[in-house]
């Protein structure tokens, strides 16, 4: 019987529809199928989310496969997968890197200081080491901070001046800020801050590259690049004698920006005596002194029993490193206040205090103080002849007379007391002190005897050659006359003929008014070149300046060797030279040294 369709009579068509399982549609027509859905859509209904379509009539179940979603969201377990493996390659990449760094070695986190101006310092983080010498903090594999001194292997050897003060004030400011990673107070630090104070953060540099913090050298680069290394003066290169490498040592650069003498060598004696108080194996480095070769000027020190170290190990800074390296740029921070400090003896009110740095700075004199081979037969000659004219008596002298020594330093040197200390102390001064030092050693001397004393003997050393000129020391002999500072001699100019053109010839320079630094600088500098910092000089020109060292060395050693009084001003660097060269029981104890410069004793720096 066929169906049937009943029509309410209210005229609303209602439609009977067949259950879901009678239902024969397309299993698409339960899916997303072409068309929107919408709640206003007469196709919108719920079935495809409470329906599953039914089986093909035409196929078995168990072959029926499921149709594909046609959604662009990615199911969750590729997701998962996908997260999982990138998290796996991590973990292995950070296995690996711990591995690496504590059986291979490493690259460390680095943070190393860059110079924005002369005292300012900014901390900059990176991954690999400064191709440029400098103190870095790093982390070991523990994740505990440390710190070091980078030297690049292949860098020239030794820094400049600048470059050892800046790295000075570039360890200071590094060891605190490691310090204060640890956890230390401002104030704990600064009780530590003793001259022979450990750092416990420091790790110097052999121990550093054993440990992977430092590359240094590699093992086939390592003996050329010790044979590349310039020749240290007290270096032994007996190759037929296996020496051991030093332990720790010290090493003198001889480079200054100040053209005197003077201050170079009283660094260069109290750094020996300090390495052999410690003692550190002792070399020199004269690779760029102005007077050119160590050698042309004194004998080689004694030689080290042991072989230095690599150039890059050897540090500025800190005091505690193995092979330290000491030059005029960093005499604050090896001779200043914790030097002072740990070395003077703060028991003694007077000049007590000072012995033990003039000790250091004897130590120095007594080894190093060793003038070449060709100038040190006349200085033995000169010594002998002043000594004999005291003795049989010359040119009107009574026999056994004194002989006291006179050192005048004028040029850019001028004395500490006020009233003088824009000109220089008045030659009326230094007569008025060797007459009173004559009479003084006569008595002590002769205490009972009632005849006046003799003239003494005034031996001279001076920068200024119009000192010699002077009335006051007319007829004083001059400590030796092998090389002079001569004045500048006067020329009859002739008379030109102003309508032709001639050609400029340079005035003639002399030493008048002393030795200035900006004259020494300027030796063999053509003129219109006068400005520039660095410039190659001729060979002449640096055998001018070691004519100018080496007459200032038998200057001293005369001076030194022969003088019964030394008169001369605390302010010249010279003054306080020859102090040590006579020795503390003579000069001090004895007051056979007269500083005529206000009422100052004797310092080292």
């Amino acid at each position: 019987m066929s169906a049937q369709f009943e029509l309410p009579r209210d005229g609303v068509t209602r439609i009977m529809a067949a259950p879901p399982r009678l239902n024969l549609r397309r299993a698409a027509s339960y899916q997303n199928d072409k068309g929107p859905l919408s709640s206003t859509s007469s196709r919108f209904n719920f079935n495809h989310l409470v329906f599953s379509p039914p089986p093909s009539p035409g196929l078995p179940p168990p072959l029926v496969t499921r149709p594909r979603k046609l959604s662009n969201a990615p199911r969750p377990s590729r997701v998962f997968r996908f997260v999982f493996w990138v998290a796996s390659l991590v973990a292995f990449l950070y296995v690996a890197s711990l591995f690496a760094r504590r059986f291979v070695g490493h690259v460390p986190s680095v943070m190393s200081w860059a110079i924005e101006s002369q005292d300012e310092y900014e901390m900059v983080g990176q991954d690999e080491l400064p191709d440029f010498p400098t103190p870095i903090a790093v982390t070991d594999v523990h994740g505990r901070s440390k710190w070091t001194v980078s030297i690049p292997p292949t860098h020239t050897f030794p820094l400049s001046v600048q470059e050892y003060a800046d790295m000075c004030a570039q360890c200071h400011e590094v060891a605190v800020h490691v310090r204060e990673l640890h956890g230390e107070s401002t104030s704990k630090q600064q009780a530590r801050a003793s001259y022979y104070y450990r750092d416990p953060y420091f790790v110097d540099v052999g121990e550093a590259e054993s440990h992977g913090l430092l590359p240094g050298f590699s093992k086939t680069s390592k003996a050329t690049g010790r044979s590349l290394a310039k020749p240290l003066i007290g270096e032994s290169w007996d190759y037929m004698v296996e020496k051991p490498a030093c332990k720790t040592s010290l090493t003198f650069v001889l480079e200054s920006a100040d053209g005197g003498l003077g201050t170079t060598l009283m660094l260069l004696w109290m750094a020996y005596g300090l390495a052999q108080k410690e003692g550190r194996a002792f070399f020199i480095d004269d690779t760029r002194w102005a007077y050119g070769r160590y050698t042309e000027m004194f004998q080689p020190p004694p030689p080290a029993d042991c072989v230095p170290p690599p150039r890059h190990e050897m540090l500025p800074c800190p005091h505690g490193a193995r092979h330290l390296v000491v030059s005029a740029g960093t005499a604050r921070d090896t001779f200043g206040p914790a030097f002072t400090a740990q070395f003077e003896d703060v028991r003694q009110d007077s000049i007590e205090r000072e012995r033990p740095l003039f000790n250091l700075a004897r130590v120095g004199y007594e080894a190093l103080f060793r003038i070449n081979k060709d100038d040190r037969p006349y200085v033995m000659e000169r010594i002998e002849e002043l000594k004999l004219k005291t003795t049989h008596g010359t040119n009107g002298d009574a026999a056994n007379s004194t002989i006291i020594g006179v050192h005048v330093r004028h040029g850019d040197v001028h004395p500490v007391e006020y009233q003088y200390n824009g000109a220089y102390i008045p030659l009326t001064i230094y007569k008025e002190r060797i007459q009173q030092a004559a009479v003084a050693q006569h008595n002590r001397a002769m205490p009972e005897s009632v005849e006046p004393a003799p003239a003494p003997l005034v031996v001279l050393a001076s920068d200024d050659p119009r000192v010699f000129e002077s009335e006051e020391f007319s007829g004083v002999i001059r400590a030796q006359e092998r090389i002079k500072l001569a004045g500048k001699v006067p020329v009859v100019q002739p008379v030109l003929d102003k309508s032709v053109m001639h050609p400029f010839k340079e005035e003639a320079v002399g030493w008048e008014g002393g030795f200035f630094r900006v004259m020494f600088w300027n030796l063999g500098r053509p003129s219109i070149a006068s400005k520039q910092t660095q410039i190659s000089l001729a060979p002449e020109a640096t055998k001018l300046r070691a004519f100018i060292g080496r007459a200032y060395v038998m200057d001293l050693a005369v001076l030194g060797a022969t003088s019964d009084v030394m008169v001369c001003t605390i302010s010249a660097m010279g003054c306080r030279l020859l102090a040590v060269m006579m020795g503390w029981e003579k000069a001090m104890v004895k007051e056979q040294w007269v500083n005529i410069d206000g009422d100052y004793s004797w310092v080292a720096l």
